[in-house]
């Protein structure tokens, strides 16, 4: 930590130049960027509430009864409110319990990898030094440009003869091996921090492995946390993935239960149209309660700068 200290000006040289007026014209530039208006503020309120009919729709057909379901009479605004339908829901023919579970299985799995292999791939391409590190890492990057239905059918005749299908290894194991957006966030939130860190640390004795356990992987908690929300959105909400390698319903998560509700109407009539929007309600409600909670941390996730690991 010397080596950091040491690159610090002097506390002379810091209050050098003119004091107040450089410090004044820095805050007048940063609060000149942007001035919000009544203008803005319409805009917004307009724009918000645009965008949150849909879910207001939602949660109206959630509290409808049966006899609002069968007439097709559904509302924007909600007319009726049958709270007990959150309940009736875990009361239907399906497992709703399992399907809850095995989602919170599936998710937590696929979060655990994702941030465990995200994390020391980026660390490796930013740090490392190996002949033909940067044409890896340009390969890797070129990935993404790969369409995901071109690897679905070889990605099944694998999971295939490994014997994994119907279960939920094809959707925990790929996980492990990160994949190349994860590691781009990584390896540039990396390359951003102080290299005099490594320098320190390896005078005291740490190894690579050390280095990253015990120094940089606090510093990549915003990352790290930011790289396990976009991995539980995707795996929460996930349908075409279970779709197409678990068979059995108890193995099911709660994005094909949804669908499953459907089919559990009798013949010539609607399906339960607000017991599927309470299924809806329910796979949304777990990812705004985790955006809510870890905003701050996508915030911070600030790889132009790399500001948020020193703090």
């Amino acid at each position: 930590m010397a080596t950091i200290i040491s690159a610090a000006a002097p506390p002379q040289q810091q209050e050098q130049g003119p004091g107040p007026e450089r410090g004044r014209g820095s805050r007048d530039r940063v609060i000149g960027v942007f001035k919000a208006t009544p203008f803005t503020y319409a805009t917004l309120i307009i724009v918000s509430a645009v965008l949150c009919v849909p879910l207001v729709f939602v949660v109206s057909i959630a509290l409808a009864s049966d006899q609002t379901v069968n007439a097709n009479t559904f509302t924007i605004i909600p007319g009726e409110f049958h709270w007990s339908n959150f309940t009736r829901v875990f009361g239907t023919d399906l497992p709703m319990q399992k399907f809850l579970l095995n989602s919170v299985i599936i998710s937590l799995g696929a979060v655990a990898g994702q941030v465990l292999s995200s994390g020391l791939v980026g660390y490796a391409f930013a740090r490392l030094r190996a002949p033909g590190k940067n044409a890896l890492f340009i390969i890797v990057i070129a990935t993404m440009m790969i369409p995901s239905q071109i690897t679905m059918i070889p990605q099944f005749i694998l999971f295939k003869e490994l014997g994994w299908v119907n279960t939920f290894l094809p959707l925990i194991v790929p996980n492990f091996f990160s994949n190349a957006f994860n590691v781009f966030l990584v390896r540039q939130f990396v390359s951003r921090l102080p290299s005099e860190i490594d320098e320190a640390a390896m005078v005291d004795g740490l190894g690579f492995f050390g280095i990253y356990r015990r120094i940089m992987l606090p510093m990549l908690a915003p990352v790290l946390i930011a790289i396990g929300i976009f991995t539980l959105t995707a795996t929460w909400g996930d349908f075409m993935g279970p779709l197409i390698y678990l068979n059995d319903e108890s193995k099911m998560p709660l994005a094909l239960g949804v669908q499953y509700i459907t089919s559990t109407s009798a013949a010539l009539q609607a399906p339960p149209w607000n017991l599927v929007m309470v299924g809806s309600i329910l796979l949304t409600l777990p990812m705004i309660l985790v955006y809510y909670l870890g905003q701050r941390y996508l915030y911070e996730m600030d790889i132009s700068g790399g500001s948020a690991g020193v703090k």
